[in-house]
């Protein structure tokens, strides 16, 4: 790790890391943390040397102008501090872009720099493609190996996935080792319109940190984002029939499996949301 800016002591932080790639349909979780850097004014505090994780043939070097003078943007993950956040304790926030090799020294470097900063807590953001219809709340699983924080919510769940992993999993693997408590989330996004961005996952992804974190999230560009991106897909699904046919089949799949307890724990949790948002005075979208 290249440490950029001391931190000093960090008020109980915790951590919230998404990863460009195999691990990112959509861009939905890199978007996440975009937005909660600049809402939340996260500065940059460290960086990963590029040169042993990346093939730059890959992933290229950016060349930039700032301030008038031309400079090279080296694709990494960087490590950025968000001091202001509704959380009452700061916030580590992790973007980066899945590396090329050594993913072990990677996931181990990156842990090391973290747990010099005493997290108390590893939240990865992921997203996949999957069959859901976009008319339809975009699904969000929640998992852990963590006893306590299994025990601690009805959510979350220990996953059962088995199967090819991205770096998210390598990440929360080593951070399991170490003791980290880690939380995954994945928001699933309709694979007929999985091309970035997908502004409606990623707010699903926000409403989710919101309920696990217990606070509120300005989601308020997101939101419009995310109600001009289902207006463009229903203009899709309008003007091809076979579209349209695959979208309700899909509608009614998710509905026929959609219990009617499990509608009202969706309609709880929306206005248990609305409830937070009217308590801090923040807007509701």
């Amino acid at each position: 790790m290249i440490e950029l800016q001391d931190t000093g002591e960090l008020r109980d932080p915790i951590v919230i890391a998404a990863f460009e790639g195999w691990n990112d349909a959509g861009e939905c979780a890199s978007s996440v943390v975009e937005h909660l850097a600049e809402v939340w004014e996260a500065e940059v505090v460290a960086a990963i040397d590029p040169e042993e994780f990346y093939d730059f043939q890959v992933n290229r070097p950016q060349v930039l102008t700032v301030d008038g003078q031309r400079m090279i943007r080296w694709p990494t993950t960087r490590v950025m501090l968000a001091r202001n956040t509704p959380l009452g304790r700061d916030v580590l926030l992790v973007l980066g872009i899945e590396p090329s090799v050594r993913w072990r020294t990677f996931a181990s470097d990156l842990l090391a720099y973290l747990l010099s900063q005493d997290v108390q807590m590893l939240i990865v953001l992921g997203g996949l493609l999957a069959d859901v219809p976009h008319t339809r709340p975009i699904p969000v699983s929640v998992s852990s190996e963590d006893e306590e924080l299994l025990a601690g919510s009805e959510e979350i769940e220990r996953s059962t996935y088995e199967g090819p992993t991205g770096i998210v999993g390598i990440l929360s693997d080593e951070a399991r080792q170490q003791d980290v408590p880690t939380l995954s989330c994945w928001a699933a996004v309709p694979h007929y319109a999985g091309g970035p961005p997908s502004p409606k996952a990623s707010l699903a992804l926000i409403g989710q940190l919101e309920e696990l974190l217990d606070c509120v999230i300005d989601d308020t560009a997101i939101t419009e984002s995310a109600r001009a991106w289902e207006r463009g897909v229903d203009d899709l699904a309008a003007t091809d029939e076979e579209v349209a046919d695959y979208v309700r089949q899909l509608e009614e799949a998710q509905d026929t499996a959609d219990l009617p307890e499990a509608s009202g724990d969706a309609i709880a949790k929306e206005f248990e949301r609305y409830l937070r948002r009217r308590d801090d005075g923040s807007p509701r979208g």
